[in-house]
């Protein structure tokens, strides 16, 4: 069973063409074959389910001013620039200049290969979408701008170019949820990690998300007048979702207790309520509350609420992580899921290291029907109740932690593996066996000394190119931990 999301994944797509005014009347027919290339480029990325608004054809000096302000107005969270044939790069400066929005080059000529033996200068000018790219690339570097980025191939039967498209789109959603995000915030990170302290100007400086400061208070104010019929079709949604097996070795786990699991779907209830409430995006936070009262049993038993929403498109980050909140969004957008983890024990003798942790899971991403435990003590934590356990699905995976450099900026550190399936602990965690090349110990001291915090987003795919040029768009440093094959 898939938890739908429940705000659809949504982009605006800007595109214009590129091509050399003085041409049409040396060719006639040639500005309405190219027109037609832009098209069908258009339809192409409209079908990636994203809002597209075609801007016909810039060809000139005076185009690029008149252009400018209009892609200014609409609100684009991406840019592609169709290079219909060579073009002076006076119809792409005053753009790239003045307007800030990520842009790519598109270059698909139409013809695999030019008909040599049949070759025109018309064939040869409906073919040159790569011409002006260099010229357009080094007046971006002139003009003190990012370099854009180059989709580069034919207009048809092309799979590595129509990818490029696909993956483009998947940032575009990716950017456009970023920087209009409302991550909620309660609470505090637990006294002693001091790794997860963050300034949450700079998040909306180098992000553009909102960080809106909510209070604990308010679950409890929810968890009121919950209904007999809503608990039970909550309850019911978990154990459908969820598999509730005998306990294993830990003598902190047992069988989910009827309690604890109308704990987990009242506390479930009232965090859909909060959501709603504060029109959040995503959640992070870490609260204890008096002992014994109301508010502590809320707020220490909301892994299985927050398993919910992560999965329907809400990271949920325990431990008031607000930086791997964004990393989980990040990677849910892309396509990924975004589970909240860190390291646990290392597997010297098969070269893995278990992956996973106790808080929010993104469900969608299990490799099998989820576990849930009732759980005696959270370990390190006030509170008992249900917990939620499985390992992500078998196959490529990766890793994205934000740190924080001395200069207070973020880093992206990033990395690829796999997960391979075998026995996990039966703990009430998660815990994906990760394999990251042939020298698990070497991995990991690579990956340390890049200065990341003990937790991660960690997704289904590789994904880490996408990520790096989203870090790349957004001026934030970026590496990708490498592995030894």
């Amino acid at each position: 069973m898939r938890i739908e999301r429940r705000k659809p994944l949504k982009a605006r797509i800007g595109v214009f063409g590129v091509g050399y005014h003085v041409y049409w009347g040396q060719f006639p027919g040639l500005r309405e074959e190219l027109l037609e290339k832009q098209r069908i480029l258009v339809e192409r990325i409209r079908a990636h389910g994203v809002t597209v608004e075609d801007f016909g054809l810039c060809d000139k000096a005076q185009d690029a001013y008149a252009l400018a302000p209009r892609l200014r107005a609409a609100d684009l969270d991406l840019i592609f620039c169709d290079m219909l044939t060579y073009a002076t790069s006076a119809s792409f400066a005053a753009i790239a200049r003045s307007v800030d929005v990520p842009m790519v080059l598109v270059a698909l000529q139409p013809m695999a290969a030019m008909d040599y033996a049949r070759a025109t200068t018309r064939m040869q000018l409906a073919n040159d979408d790569f011409c002006s790219i260099p010229e357009f690339l080094g007046v971006a570097l002139r003009l003190g701008k990012r370099p854009p980025d180059v989709i580069l191939g034919t207009l048809h039967d092309d799979p590595a170019a129509e990818q490029e498209i696909e993956n483009w789109c998947r940032i575009a959603c990716a950017l456009h949820d970023l920087k209009r995000a409302r991550i909620g915030h309660f609470g505090h990170p637990i006294e002693h990690m001091l790794d997860m302290q963050t300034d949450q100007t700079a998040l909306v400086a180098a992000f553009g998300c909102h960080i809106v400061q909510t209070e604990a208070d308010d679950l409890l104010r929810f968890s009121r007048n919950i209904s007999e019929a809503e608990l039970a079709a909550k309850k019911q949604a978990i154990l459908e979702l969820f598999d509730t097996p005998d306990p294993g070795a830990d003598p902190l786990t047992e069988k989910l207790t009827e309690a604890h699991l109308e704990q987990a779907a009242r506390s479930s209830i009232a965090l859909d309520r909060f959501i709603e409430h504060y029109d959040l995006d995503g959640l992070a936070y870490y609260y204890e509350g008096e002992p014994g009262s109301p508010l502590r049993e809320i707020v220490t038993s909301l892994v299985v609420g927050n398993s919910l929403l992560t999965a329907a498109g809400f990271p949920m980050c325990g431990e008031s992580d607000l930086k791997t909140c964004i990393a989980m969004l990040l990677m849910d957008r892309l396509g990924a899921g975004g589970s909240f983890a860190e390291f646990h024990p290392v597997d010297f003798q098969e070269g893995f290291v278990l992956v996973g942790h106790d808080g929010p899971h993104h469900i969608n991403i299990a490799d099998r029907k989820p576990t849930i435990r009732s759980l005696r003590a959270y370990h390190g934590k006030p509170g008992h109740g249900a917990s939620v356990e499985f390992q992500i699905k078998e196959g490529p995976i990766t890793m994205l932690s934000i740190g924080v450099k001395a200069d207070g900026k973020f880093k992206f550190i990033l990395a690829e593996g796999e997960s391979r399936r075998g026995l996990i602990p039966a703990t009430g965690n998660t815990n994906t066996r990760g394999f990251f090349g042939k020298d698990i110990r070497s991995f990991l001291k690579r990956w340390v000394r890049e200065g990341p915090t003990h937790h991660f987003a960690l997704g289904v795919g590789h994904c880490a190119g996408l990520l790096d040029r989203i870090a790349n768009i957004l001026g934030i440093e970026s590496v990708i931990v490498e592995t030894d094959g």
